[in-house]
This record gives structure tokens, sequence and C-alpha cells, in this order.
């Protein structure tokens, strides 16, 4: 009889175990998203809508302005009513989707023309 009891035993406890869950693995931490960047001039800027485009040799892209975005010119806070065609800036962005977010953008010195840098001889 105690042979029974120990052979139903054994049959329920291995049964009981065969019923439990594996731990649960823990989702991966969300990575942080990855800044890129993009320096050109400005070719248009949209108040309204929030965006800036940017042109890079044949390249142009447009922008959307990040909530809590910046606009700096050395250590001087703009608006996005500040930035003119033909500034050269640099943008740090992240991608959302198929949305470029600028996370700030920085205005670097004006470049000057090649026309003005030569000297008429007269």
């Amino acid at each position: 009889m105690s042979l029974f009891v120990m052979m139903i035993s054994v049959a329920f406890v291995s049964g009981v175990m065969a019923q439990q869950k594996p731990a649960a693995t823990p989702a991966p931490a969300a990575q942080p998203t990855k800044l890129e960047k993009f320096s050109g001039t400005v070719e248009k800027v949209d108040s309204a809508n929030k965006e800036v485009s940017l042109k890079q040799g044949k390249e142009e892209m447009t922008f959307f302005l990040g909530e809590k975005a910046k606009i700096m010119e050395g250590k001087k806070e703009l608006s996005l009513n500040d930035l003119k065609q033909g500034m050269n800036v640099s943008v740090e962005y992240t991608k959302e989707g198929t949305k470029l977010v600028a996370e700030s953008i920085t205005v670097g010195p004006m470049k000057v023309s090649q026309a003005s840098k030569t000297e008429k001889k007269w």
C-alpha cells in the first residue's frame, strides 16, 4: 500500500510541476533614441507647421521642431522665426517613423560668398 501511495504522490507532483509556467523573461530596456546630425543652409522656414528645410549640396531635408527643441546662436536662444534663408545651421535630430524631429538647431557663422572674397583690380 505504501508503494501505491508513493507512486500516486510522485505522479501528482510531476503533474503539478509540468503545469507551472516558466519565469517570464524581462523585456529589454528601451534603447535611447539615437541623435543624428545634418548641416546645411536654411532653404525654407514654415512657422505654422514648425518646419525648417535645409539644403547641403543636392540633398534637402525637412525637419519638424521637437517640443523641447532649442535654436541657439552662440549663447543666445532664437525662435524659429529668427531663422532666415541662407543661414548655416547644424541640426541634431531623431527619426520618428518617416518624420525627422529636430532636437536642437545651432546657427553657425554666415559663409562669405566668393564674390566678396575676391578683390577687384582696377
